[in-house]
């Protein structure tokens, strides 16, 4: 009788009967066109039809698995998610980028769009500080958060530019580990290089991206952003109004950028929504008191 656990062995893994159909095909006795047919070709090795419409349940089934069980195996218990703008550098790319836009200013002086470029990269460069203090939000998590025993904490990204670089970049000063969660978008999308390797997903489907942010989060920085980030905090904000996550520290960095963009009493006093719902977030402006929020939540 076979000791508990042991019945997998009977059966020979999916890799193995893989391996050996391809083994099989470089003889000649199975180059056919039976064996040439895609019909043939193992239906979880076949690309072709794993790509089908029919099987999109299926690759929802895969993104929500595969960063799952990396993510278990990489021993990562929890998380706190940065989000942000991917267009707010660090001062000297955002630098370079004015100092670009004000020399094609200069040959074409009269020029609107080139005026308005370069009021937007003013403007980015005076947003500088933000990729900063992301930087050493994380790198301050992360010190603090990791260990041998295991990752509590770890800090997870968007994966591309901006802040999203930002909030990898902190973490790989202090040489811990990170999280992004990159996208397949219409416009080249990279991964930026301070996540770590092993932990760099990419993902086709927002909805599953969306809901790995939130799976082990503990709390949610959000730093100034267009509309992904306003996706990913209204997002959040609803789960946790409505009951379907438990609650979390949610911080909005930068005050004035946030009352200015999104006016929350007005939704109050509209009756949209109630006076209690804003205790669902804080505001903070320095990397200190966005810690000490999460802190004092994590009872560290």
């Amino acid at each position: 009788m076979s000791r508990r656990g042991e019945h997998h062995t009977k059966f020979p893994s999916a890799r193995d009967e893989s391996e050996a159909l391809a083994k099989l095909r470089e003889s000649a006795l199975h180059d056919t066109p039976q064996t040439r047919s895609s019909a043939y070709e193992l239906s979880f090795a076949d690309e072709q039809f794993l790509l089908r419409d029919e099987l999109r349940p299926v690759r929802l089934q895969l993104e929500l698995l595969k960063p799952e069980i990396l993510q278990a195996e990489s021993r990562i218990r929890s998380t706190v998610v940065i989000f942000g703008s991917a267009r707010i550098h660090d001062a000297e790319e955002a630098t370079r980028r004015l100092d670009a836009a004000r020399e094609k200013l200069e040959a074409s002086p009269e020029d609107p769009e080139l005026q308005r470029d370069v009021r937007v990269a003013q403007s980015l460069r005076a947003k500088t500080r933000y990729y900063d203090e992301a930087r050493k939000l994380a790198s301050m998590i992360s010190t603090r958060c990791q260990s041998d025993e295991g990752c509590d904490l770890v800090v997870v990204t968007g994966g591309g530019p901006g802040i999203m670089e930002a909030g990898n970049r902190g973490a790989d000063d202090v040489q811990a580990k990170s999280i992004g969660l990159n996208i397949v978008l219409p416009h080249e999308q990279a991964p930026n290089p301070y996540i770590s390797p092993e932990l760099c997903f990419q993902f086709h489907y927002f909805a599953v991206r969306k809901m790995h942010f939130l799976m082990r989060a503990r709390a949610l920085v959000a730093f100034p952003g267009g509309f992904g980030t306003l996706d990913e905090l209204f997002e959040t904000l609803t789960l946790v109004q409505t009951g379907k996550v438990d609650r979390l520290p949610i911080i909005l960095f930068g005050k004035d950028f946030w009352t200015r963009l999104v006016d929350f009493d007005f939704l109050v006093d509209e009756g949209t929504i109630s006076a209690k719902d804003l205790e669902l977030f804080r505001y903070a402006e320095t990397a200190e008191k966005a810690w000490e929020i999460i802190e004092a939540s994590e009872g560290l």
